[in-house]
């Protein structure tokens, strides 16, 4: 589980920075959200959520990280998470946007919570 959780860092924080960074670009050149933009928004928050369950899953089993910021950290990503989700009808103004800015805010959470794992 723990090397699970390790390696799937990877794939949350590059498939957030990604979708992040299309969202950015989208609000930029003032074209929508597509259908396409949204799976791969739903697909980046549902690999975090992972990466955030796969943590807890560890810390269940015992494996304890060095720094608490990292488990800090990882409890600042599910509520930033849940509150995009109450919030989810306001960001629909501009959701390229909105969710662009989400995403990208939360792969530097999932960075800093790798950078205190030590």
């Amino acid at each position: 589980m723990r090397t699970l959780h390790g390696n799937w860092f990877y794939v949350a924080v590059i498939t957030t920075g990604i979708v992040g960074l299309w969202g950015l670009m989208l609000a930029v050149t003032k074209r929508p959200a597509n259908r396409w933009f949204r799976i791969a928004m739903f697909t980046a928050i549902a690999t975090m959520l992972v990466q955030v369950a796969l943590g807890f899953l560890t810390y269940n089993e015992g494996f304890r990280p060095a720094n608490d910021f990292h488990i800090f950290y990882g409890f600042v990503i599910l509520f930033t998470l849940s509150f995009a989700y109450i919030y989810r009808t306001q960001m629909e103004k501009r959701p390229a946007l909105a969710w662009g800015l989400l995403l990208l805010f939360v792969m530097g959470l999932g960075l800093r919570a790798w950078a205190n794992v030590n």
